[in-house]
């Protein structure tokens, strides 16, 4: 028995063989649309804009959409969408992937809270690849702490006048609509507003964030509001009721995230095995190495974790009855086992690992993204506990 990428995903007894035609399906496409070209998109940090009606072609990001919006959701569920998460992170260039779905975040609110014209406008444009949505939380000064938002919204007649800013926002500069959170009321997240925000109203600018650590090529953009006028039909749910839309958002959020990281942990996985087998030291393959044999089981028995706690959090959300504090706690063992198996990983390449055009090289350097964005581990943490009536 081999020990790669796909043998190493433990038996889910809730696929069927449609959610494997779904994979053979998402494999083929990407196996010629962008594996071939993800590490140069990566090195020149920028993803062509033909990516997403080629993405839109092959149903990506449709999925799981209504279809009265253009999306394709006949038939789709949680387990065709951890797949698809799944299925992009074997490439190994987190960039492309947090960008191309930015939109898993950023419509959702629209779709589930926003007017009917809302929606009309909105969703067919970014699920035909024609137009992007970002989900602009995140502010200089507030981070997991939603409550901090500090981006005001004040009423003037028959619009909001925005003003703040926002920062580390996901698809940013490419984006045509912001789901923004901003102040419209005293307290914490009782005087909290979500709202649709055209990219190109007067009075919003943005930067490019491109001196970062890992995701390269993904579009990362601090955004700026001076004077903002917003309809106040572009309300996104109702005044001072926007905490819920957006913890709406988080567990969805966090469980995507959760998929990704498993997913990248078994590339690690599987590039360590290869190397381990072909690598000679002192006579012998590194495979024969005990100590390297060990590093190798216990990337494998904390995958086989990870995924069984998914399975479960998944079976969670299909009944209706997620926790939050079980999903918070996920999306911790998670990119805990990622950041495990990539240092693991690297530590088997030796040398080979730190250079270049790796996907090992590629998945290191993008742990912390992913143990700090959607609610770093310390938050999670708090979070799980105070579901826990602690």
């Amino acid at each position: 028995m081999s020990l790669d990428f796909d043998s190493a995903r433990l038996a889910n007894p809730h696929l069927t063989s449609e959610h494997e035609e779904w994979r053979t399906q998402l494999r083929r496409f990407i196996d010629k649309e962008i594996a071939p070209f993800a590490e140069g998109w990566d090195e020149a940090g920028a993803l062509p804009d033909e990516l997403w009606e080629k993405c839109a072609e092959a149903g990506i990001l449709q999925a799981g959409y209504p279809e009265a919006y253009g999306g394709i959701s006949q038939g789709i569920d949680i387990w065709h969408l951890n797949i698809l998460n799944e299925e992009l992170s074997r490439v190994a260039v987190g960039g492309m992937s947090s960008t191309l779905l930015v939109h898993s975040i950023g419509l959702p609110p629209v779709l589930n809270f926003g007017s009917e014209a809302m929606k009309q406008m909105v969703a067919p444009e970014v699920l035909s690849g024609r137009a992007r949505i970002s989900l602009a939380i995140t502010e200089p000064g507030a981070g997991s702490d939603v409550a901090q938002v500090s981006t005001t919204a004040v009423r003037d007649g028959d619009h909001y006048v925005v003003n703040g800013s926002k920062t580390y926002i996901t698809g940013g500069m490419k984006a045509n609509w912001f789901t923004t959170a901003v102040r419209t009321g005293e307290g914490a997240g009782g005087g909290l507003s979500v709202l649709l925000i055209p990219a190109d109203s007067q009075g919003v600018s943005r930067t490019s964030l491109d001196r970062k650590q890992g995701w390269w090529c993904g579009d990362t953009a601090t955004i700026y509001f001076d004077d903002v006028r917003v309809p106040v039909e572009n309300i996104i749910g109702e005044e001072n009721r926007g905490f819920k839309v957006i913890l709406k958002n988080f567990n969805s959020e966090r469980l995507s995230m959760a998929a990704a990281m498993e997913a990248y942990s078994r590339v690690c996985l599987e590039e360590a095995v290869n190397w381990a087998r072909e690598r000679k030291t002192f006579g012998q393959r590194l495979a024969d190495h005990q100590v390297i044999r060990h590093k190798i089981a216990e990337m494998k028995q904390r995958i086989n974790a990870t995924q069984a706690y998914l399975q479960v959090c998944c079976v969670q959300m299909v009944n209706g009855t997620p926790n939050a504090g079980d999903l918070a706690l996920l999306k911790v063992q998670s990119s805990q086992t990622m950041e495990f198996c990539a240092r693991e990983a690297m530590q088997i390449l030796g040398g080979m690992g730190y250079m270049r055009g790796g996907r090992v090289e590629r998945i290191y350097r993008e742990v912390r993204v992913n143990a700090i964005g959607g609610g770093s581990e310390e938050i999670m943490r708090d979070l799980a506990s105070r579901q826990y009536g602690l």
